[in-house]
């Protein structure tokens, strides 16, 4: 029977974009949503910012210094209680 089809070939019709026609088909809906003047500043931008995220994932955080602790107040600007005058 030619109508019936087995699995693997229904899998390799519908692949996603392994398929060369579906990444054509979605390269020129980008070109026409965008225009060619904006693409190359948004693959630049796209770019720096994947390059960021990598060098912030493979970069070794520097350790911030110690706060310095402030000293305590003194005892004469302790206030126990509401002070009349």
């Amino acid at each position: 029977m030619r109508g019936v089809r087995d699995a693997a070939t229904v899998q390799t019709l519908m692949a996603g974009l392994e398929n060369p026609l579906h990444i054509l088909i979605l390269l020129v809906l980008v070109l026409v949503l965008f225009g060619a003047k904006r693409l190359p500043e948004i693959g630049r931008s796209l770019g720096t910012g994947m390059r960021e995220f990598k060098d912030s994932l493979t970069t070794k955080p520097e350790t911030a210094p110690p706060a310095a602790l402030s000293p305590p107040p003194d005892a004469s600007e302790q206030r126990t209680g509401p002070q009349s005058s």
